[in-house]
């Protein structure tokens, strides 16, 4: 007899509009945003119907503006720009422009004010930000703790034997050497044991399933710990100036500085609470746990309760058998024809994907995971052995186009063991 497969759950899901996002850097011009009124106005003036648009959406007047175009001021046009840049009003995105100038200026002279101390620790989920951060003025220690929690397996286990098994799926899935892997979640998992050594330590993260899951693990190690260590938490979804915040590795080293003057807290009881809540719900075998945090909200880390939905969508759909990731993998394959992986993920990753999570060996171990398919999903054309995985073009196959209708389900073809945190799909 055959268990049932998990599937995702029938919540509503997370939208699905494409966009077309940008890897802004976050440090804002304001002659470029005075540029941008300027045109709009202009825009407004002849009829545009895209400015039109931009103007219903930004502005409280906008009835009495569209009736009488005269009437139509540079400071309205101003108000849209600074609204669209997640700002209340042109003023504030002026102050805004002036502090990162500032800091700019500073951080160019090598004169920027007193930021953290030597004996802080910054962790952060990835090494994106501590380039940004030394060019900053920032003299803490750095250290990356990046398990990527949200694929492989979630066991049961403490200490060595969990970082170990971690190992043992990073190595195989992302094709490692093992023992390379292996040193490098020691060396991550014992810096841990090491916090208390610190007189501040401060965790920078953003707000998808990868950042949030290591942060909730983090949170747990915390909730452990028997001292008073100060902790401070950098959490965000949304940065001013950069209407397609992806993460803080996009930022420019004067907006890393605004988000420690501007975002950092002190990391509360519930914080922590909430994180262990988490990580235990993650490592059980249903989504049950999961399901009843989604439903009653995460307000003690905002972020938190989006990326635990986009998490879920990670489970076989009923019909097709696919992962959201696989779904989106298909449909641009169904779309585009054959392609180039590397185009592949970043159509997937800049369009399609809402909640981006996926490094590159992340999505390359899905990509072979259709490939490898009793009846494949997908398949790389000729292609010499050692031909980077992004160079390979890749085809959908008549197997691919059955799933994605539903007239078959992938997990009948499926020969991989996958996990959604800790449940097993095969």
């Amino acid at each position: 007899m055959t268990s049932t497969p998990p599937v995702r759950p029938s919540r509503p899901q997370l939208s699905r509009e494409y966009v077309s996002r940008t890897m802004f850097h976050g440090s804002v011009n304001f002659e470029q945003q005075k540029k941008r009124a300027k045109d709009l106005h202009k825009a407004l003036i002849k009829g545009k119907d895209s400015a039109i648009t931009r103007l219903k959406k930004h502005h409280p007047k906008v009835l009495d503006l569209i009736a009488s175009p005269l009437l139509l001021k540079l400071n309205d046009c101003q108000l849209v720009i600074a609204r669209e840049n997640n700002f209340s009003s042109w003023p504030q995105l002026k102050a805004h422009c002036d502090r990162l100038n500032l800091r700019k200026k500073q951080i160019s002279e090598g004169i920027t004010p007193q930021l953290d101390e030597v004996k802080t620790l910054h962790i952060r989920c990835g090494s994106d930000i501590k380039h940004g951060l030394d060019i900053a003025g920032f003299k803490g220690d750095f250290h990356e703790f990046s398990d990527p929690f949200c694929q492989g397996p979630l066991p049961n286990l403490e200490g060595v034997a969990f970082y170990t098994q971690r190992a043992e799926f990073i190595a195989t899935t992302y094709g490692l050497p093992f023992q390379e892997t292996l040193t490098r979640q020691k060396q991550a998992y014992d810096k841990l044991e090491t916090l208390t050594a610190y007189d501040k330590v401060v965790l920078w993260f953003e707000h998808d399933s990868y950042d949030q899951l290591i942060l909730a693990y983090l949170l747990n190690h915390i909730a452990g710990l028997s001292s008073s260590l100060p902790i401070e938490l950098i959490c965000v979804d949304h940065v001013p100036g950069v209407p397609d915040f992806t993460g803080l590795g996009q930022l420019a080293p004067e907006m890393l500085v605004w988000l420690w003057e501007n975002q950092r807290a002190p990391l509360s009881k519930a914080q922590i609470s909430l994180g262990k809540t988490v990580w235990n719900a993650l490592r059980q075998g249903t989504a049950t746990n999961l399901e009843t945090i989604i439903a009653k909200g995460t307000p003690e880390i905002p972020p938190m309760v989006l990326a635990l939905s986009r998490h879920l969508q990670e489970l076989p759909d009923a019909e097709t058998g696919l992962s959201l990731t696989q779904q989106i993998t298909l449909e641009i394959l169904y779309e585009k024809g054959t392609i180039k992986s590397g185009k592949l993920f970043s159509i997937l990753m800049r369009e399609r994907e809402p909640l981006p999570f996926l490094g590159d060996l992340m999505f390359w171990s899905i990509l072979n995971e259709l490939v490898k398919a009793k009846k494949p999903l997908i398949t790389y054309g000729k292609i010499a052995p050692d031909t980077p995985w992004p160079e390979r073009k890749i085809s959908l196959t008549n197997t691919g186009r059955s799933v994605l209708k539903g007239d078959l389900n992938y997990l009948h073809l499926t020969q991989t063991k996958r996990w959604v945190g800790g449940i097993k799909i095969i």
